[in-house]
């Protein structure tokens, strides 16, 4: 059994890597042991210890990119969920929790009557997207569509991956996580978020 030293010498290493590639938290665990010259059956850090790396990284090395660069995604996620409201869409990952950069990608669940509706809404207004593979909450594949859309604040092209889940999916959405706070927000939940950031006294 690995030691709590190695395991968060495991989460460091993969929380500069979430931080500086833009990974996500599973391929970043998995590279994380690879850098570390550890065998790949070695105990991993859960998602919270190395939410709670990333946060320690960016105070450390992004103190002054990070509350910009997290503003600007947040604000295009709100556009983007604007334009999808008839899918119900609800933010997730690092863009929601609060520890995205530009590298992040901006995760959006969408909850659908009409699995295909999404896909045809995008292809009516002209907007190129790849199909990829998502997972819902019970852990089955579903579709993701990923696409690319420009930020003005940050001056690049920033990739959104729209998860199609059904609707009755959302019922559970918003149950906290272990620490008590949510995994998702809807558009309100998201506005209130910005709204935070902007009244916080700056130095």
């Amino acid at each position: 059994m690995a030691s709590d030293d190695l395991i968060r010498e495991i989460a460091a290493t993969a929380a500069r890597l979430v931080v500086e590639e833009g990974l996500e938290y599973g391929p970043a665990k998995h590279r994380a042991l690879k850098v570390l010259g550890l065998p790949k059956r070695s105990a991993l850090p859960d998602n919270e210890s190395l939410e709670d790396e990333v946060r320690d990284y960016l105070a450390l090395f992004c103190a002054d990119t990070h509350p910009v660069e997290l503003a600007a995604l947040r604000q295009l996620a709100a556009l983007w969920m604007e334009r999808l409201a008839e899918f119900r869409p609800h933010l997730s990952g690092a863009v929601w929790r609060g520890t995205a950069t530009r590298l992040s990608n901006i995760h959006l669940q969408l909850f659908c009557d009409d699995s295909k509706a999404a896909e045809i809404a995008l292809l009516n207004a002209g907007i190129d997207y790849d199909v990829g593979q998502g997972s819902d909450p019970r852990g089955r594949s579903v579709d993701m569509l990923v696409l690319a859309a420009f930020c003005r604040e940050l001056g690049e092209s920033v990739t959104i991956a729209l998860t199609i889940l059904d609707h009755d999916d959302l019922r559970g959405a918003l149950k906290p996580d272990g620490r008590g706070r949510s995994e998702r927000g809807d558009l309100p939940a998201l506005r209130k978020l910005i709204q935070e950031e902007l009244d916080k006294p700056h130095d």
